[in-house]
């Protein structure tokens, strides 16, 4: 099966949906200028197990990456999937630091 994701910015999230349109999936984001912040992967119980999580990881990052963006993974999931994908390590922001 094929998911298509797509960002709905009105909502400040990422959206997979099947072939039929039912929604799989959705990634929440939080934007504040040129930081993207993950907060939340979920998946229908429905299409678990059928890449819905990574389709969405990889176009969430991959458009990061085209805005020039830097991300900070909130999201369990995608911090775990990030651990395996470092192609995207550079657009992350892996440490705080106190700005004065």
């Amino acid at each position: 099966m094929s998911f298509t994701v797509t960002d709905v910015p009105e909502r400040e999230r990422f959206e997979a949906r099947d072939e039929a349109g039912a929604l799989a999936g959705m990634l929440t984001y939080q934007l504040t200028g040129a930081i993207v912040v993950y907060t939340h992967t979920e998946v229908d119980p429905g299409f678990e197990g059928q890449g819905v999580g990574s389709a969405l990881a990889r176009t969430a990052m991959d458009d990061a990456r085209a805005k020039g963006r830097t991300v900070v993974p909130i999201c369990p999931f995608l911090s775990g999937w990030l651990d395996e994908h470092r192609e995207y390590e550079t657009l992350v922001a892996r440490s705080t630091r106190r700005i004065k």
